[in-house]
């Protein structure tokens, strides 16, 4: 199943076990979070690329994206093959506090959300993987019986079991040799995202981010090129589309209040996007989310 705790921009976790994607839905994403996303591969094929670097996409990956940390999915669907994973995302600041007993374990998790880490998706995950799926299928086994009162306790010890078996996984990287990064520097490309965040939902002007980041117009446009290989309109688009999909399965909205949310106040050239974008309409999308 499938959970968002209360609205996506302000509180902070947002679950899924065994999501599948299958006949070319979601054949190439493009986006980053405002907090911190798991992503534990379970099947598929395709490539990922972060920070301009490109990962094969294999059964048994586990992916750890930092807040605003871009990451481009490209996934096969040849013979039939499906794309099934399960994520958390999640605001970290949030959940701090239930780490603190364990100084071990929240040194480990604030290097993970702070932290310059070398690799951000991990391979041959061996036993762990097991343990790590036990944890995901826990939390989706528990939710339908919880009350609201009871969700955000059981977020929290979901994500202090799910910490401490990543740990695991990383400590035996580690001592392979992967060093011990130093905290990551707010780089200007995360200035421009926390600009974007803020902003996409109204019309886009380039000469008013670059003033307000201080920037001209063209150094804004080519250092967001560099690091992210798309245009910031290409990642604007993205990221409205990303936002309409998570109201159409989270909430009963129409559509045409959807498309002014995002950003665009002419319904028709949002269901055209989408359609791009998706492969489906709105409409259509929403259907088949609510079957599964």
């Amino acid at each position: 199943m499938s959970f968002v705790a209360g609205n996506y921009s302000e509180v902070p976790l947002h679950f899924a076990y065994k999501r599948k994607s299958v006949n070319y839905e979601h054949k190439e994403t493009f986006h980053s979070h405002l907090g911190v996303e798991i992503l534990l591969i379970h099947q598929g094929k395709g490539t990922m690329i972060v920070n301009n670097i490109r990962y094969d996409i294999k059964p048994g990956m586990l992916c750890i994206f930092q807040p605003y940390q871009l990451h481009h999915l490209k996934l096969e669907y040849d013979e039939g093959q499906c794309f099934e994973r399960s994520l958390v995302t999640f605001e970290p600041t949030m959940f701090e506090s239930y780490f603190e007993k364990w100084p071990s374990l929240h040194t480990f998790y604030r290097f993970m959300y702070l932290g310059e880490l070398p690799v951000p998706c991990l391979y041959d995950t061996g036993d762990e993987l097991h343990i790590l799926d036990a944890v995901y299928k826990s939390l989706d086994d528990q939710l339908p019986m919880l009350s609201e009162a009871e969700r955000y306790e059981e977020f929290s010890l979901f994500l202090v079991m799910l910490y401490r078996s990543i740990q695991h996984v990383w400590d035996q990287r580690t001592e392979a040799g992967l060093p011990k990064p130093a905290l990551r520097q707010n780089h200007q490309v995360e200035h421009i995202l926390t600009w974007i965040e803020a902003n996409y939902t109204l019309p886009f002007r380039l000469d008013d981010m670059a003033k307000s980041l201080h920037l001209s117009p063209y150094h804004v446009s080519h250092l967001f090129k560099e690091a992210t290989g798309i245009s910031i309109s290409e990642y604007i688009m993205a990221r409205r589309v990303h936002q309409s999909v998570l109201l159409l399965t989270t909430t009963k909205k129409p559509i045409s209040l959807i498309a002014e949310e995002i950003g665009l106040a002419n319904s028709s050239y949002f269901c055209k996007l989408f359609k791009q974008r998706m492969g489906t309409t709105p409409h259509q999308y929403r259907k088949k989310w609510a079957r599964a």
